[in-house]
């Protein structure tokens, strides 16, 4: 089995199947990384660039601690200290990094569609590490993987994801991810925080945090990431946190048990407060060990790809 796409730029180019096999790879990896040896030679003879254009240390650093478990080279780029800030494309400063022979490389771009573009450009693997506001399909994929690991599955399970759809790239995959997986999802957060068109995509907007936790089985929390905001969207904080923020209260009024998750980082005592955020029904922790397993997963299917199965094992 492998993958049917060349590159991990979106969930919007993978299949089912695709998804399915990085689940049961990741499952081998989080026996490894649970080894008291945690590394494996796979990837021995292959090179990957981590090209990070915007901030980020919890991605960088998963996929960083991916690479290295699996015995990979690794270059670590990163545009604050780089000739960008002296005029430099991105296609001279990829070809400047391809000319050290790189294999693969990780980038997180702040422009929509900057993997597909560089896809098309460079020859290496590209894996998208979250561009813009547009999608970060390896959050989506862990994610995804974590519920599976829950609740046993994702077909059929109720998702809700709440608060800033309009400008995160982890709702946009996740509803890929979901939908592809057969789950249902709503979204929930204020009316200025939704997409336009979101009902387009299958899901439906439910304007109340009671009802959609009452109806869910899973509660994604996303952060409000106010750095991607030029106006103001809501009229306070402390007014999101009375509409869209759960405590542990809201939790223990509710008349199941639900799952909680957040992509991080947590704003505690806004999205959750800090009681529900170290609760046993929050899998937060989960997610990020999760992480680094499906990423191992994501580059190890695209590595086999690129010497066709010679020198891995």
């Amino acid at each position: 089995m492998e993958l049917s796409a060349d590159h991990l730029l979106g969930i919007k180019y993978i299949t089912e199947d695709d998804i399915q096999l990085i689940f049961e790879t990741a499952d081998h990896f989080k026996e490894v990384i649970n080894r008291p040896i945690k590394k494996v030679p796979s990837l021995r003879d292959i090179t990957i660039a981590n090209l990070f254009f915007e901030n980020s240390t919890r991605t960088r650093l998963s996929f960083e601690l991916a690479e290295k478990r699996l015995s990979a080279d690794v270059i670590n780029f990163s545009a604050s200290s780089s000739s960008l800030q002296k005029g430099e494309t991105l296609i001279d400063t990829v070809n400047n990094i391809l000319s050290m022979k790189v294999d693969m490389v990780i980038m997180r771009h702040p422009n929509p569609g900057a993997g597909v573009f560089l896809s098309k450009h460079v020859d290496a693997k590209i894996i998208n590490a979250g561009d813009g506001a547009h999608e970060h399909p390896t959050q989506a994929l862990l994610d995804t993987y974590s519920i599976r690991e829950r609740l046993g599955d994702v077909a059929g399970k109720k998702v809700v994801i709440v608060g800033d759809i309009l400008h995160s790239r982890v709702a946009l995959s996740n509803i890929f991810a979901l939908k592809k997986l057969g789950a249902e999802v709503k979204v929930c957060g204020p009316k200025t925080l939704m997409p336009k068109h979101i009902e387009s995509l299958g899901v439906s907007y439910e304007p109340s945090l009671v009802k959609a936790l009452n109806w869910c089985d899973v509660a994604n929390m996303l952060r409000v990431q106010n750095e991607r905001m030029d106006v103001s969207y809501f009229p306070s904080t402390r007014e999101y946190i009375q509409q869209y923020g759960v405590n542990k209260q809201l939790l223990n009024s509710l008349d199941k048990e639900i799952v909680l998750m957040h992509p991080g980082p947590i704003n505690r005592g806004v999205e959750i407060t800090s009681d529900v955020a170290d609760s046993k029904q929050a899998i937060i922790l989960d997610q990020v060990q999760n992480g680094v397993a499906v990423r191992m997963a994501v580059i190890y299917l695209l590595a086999a790809k690129i010497n066709r199965g010679e020198g891995l094992q």
